[in-house]
């Protein structure tokens, strides 16, 4: 029997800067797998080639997004992708807080301004300040805190998105994210581990595109409260299986409780060059399911989270 095939699927810009990318793909060659990194725009890729492919560094999918989302419906006709297509899709737009909130998940208040919408500055009045982002984006790009008072910078920010025809989310500023976001990363529905990074959004005000997305990640282990809310999150993903790879980000309410910042299914940074467990685990959850059939994850035709 040939080696399965697995495209570790990347971008431009994976292939020159994702650090997991190499280690990845080494791993896999040690189980036996042949698997190469394939990025997902190139030319002339025949991917029914592959028994696998399995979403790591496509970076610039939230750019691309009909396209990216063309692409996964493509492949997922022709080999198994993972994440799944439909969960990739409902993952790829924020609403799905919406969503977690209505299936009692905690995530951080939420409130959305559709393009043709009317806001008005009172929107934006929190008493820790308001974070202002799109709802399609990644790495933080086009999001900027305004603190408390700067009701007008925040309102002429929305109105650049809202007229770039983009959905503009606010939501308040969580002061006690200055003690650290938590990402925690599962493989299927089993806890692999977790970091703390520092803020992000530190300078009020500003937009930086260019931002370190992971500022100070370091090892964290995390309370069984995290846990528990990141499982409840996880149990939320409308799909029949679980995700062969999920990261949720956590941060701590004003009661010191844990919320969901967001839910990371298409191609998050799993901190894989620095947990080399995480790496062992990640690359043996993609053995076993190239041992398995194409079509397990897929969202259940009866579920009406899809209709």
């Amino acid at each position: 029997m040939s080696a399965a095939r697995i495209a570790v699927v990347t971008s431009d810009a994976g292939v020159k800067y994702d650090v997991d990318l190499p280690l990845i793909v080494d791993a896999l060659h040690t189980q036996g797998l042949a698997a190469q990194a394939v990025a997902w725009d190139a030319d002339d890729v025949a991917w029914d080639r592959f028994d696998l492919a399995v979403i790591r560094s496509t970076w610039d999918y939230a750019e691309r997004l009909d396209e990216f989302l063309a692409w996964a419906d493509a492949t997922a006709r022709v080999t198994g992708l993972w994440n799944p297509a439909p969960v990739v899709r409902w993952n790829s737009d924020k609403h799905y807080l919406l969503e977690l909130a209505e299936r009692d998940v905690s995530v951080v208040p939420t409130q959305f301004i559709e393009p043709g919408g009317r806001f008005s500055e009172g929107d934006f009045d929190q008493a820790d300040g308001v974070v202002v982002k799109p709802a399609v984006s990644a790495g933080a790009r086009d999001t900027a805190r305004y603190e408390p008072g700067r009701h007008a910078d925040a309102a002429r920010h929305a109105r650049i998105l809202l007229d770039q025809g983009r959905t503009v989310m606010i939501q308040p500023y969580l002061r006690l994210v200055e003690e650290g976001e938590r990402a925690l990363v599962f493989f299927g529905d089993t806890f692999s581990h977790a970091i703390r990074k520092g803020p992000v959004l530190t300078t009020p005000g500003v937009i930086d595109n260019f931002r370190d997305a992971h500022p100070g990640a370091a090892p964290y282990r995390p309370t069984e409260a995290e846990i528990q809310t990141a499982l409840a999150a996880l149990d939320a993903v409308p799909s029949a299986a679980a995700p062969l790879f999920t990261r949720v980000d956590l941060a701590l309410n004003e009661t010191r409780d844990p919320v969901v910042m967001e839910l990371e299914l298409i191609e998050p940074n799993l901190f894989l060059a620095s947990t080399p467990h995480g790496l062992v685990r990640f690359v043996e959850a993609v053995a076993a399911e190239s041992r398995t059939t194409p079509a397990q994850g897929l969202a259940r035709p009866s579920d009406d989270r899809w209709r």
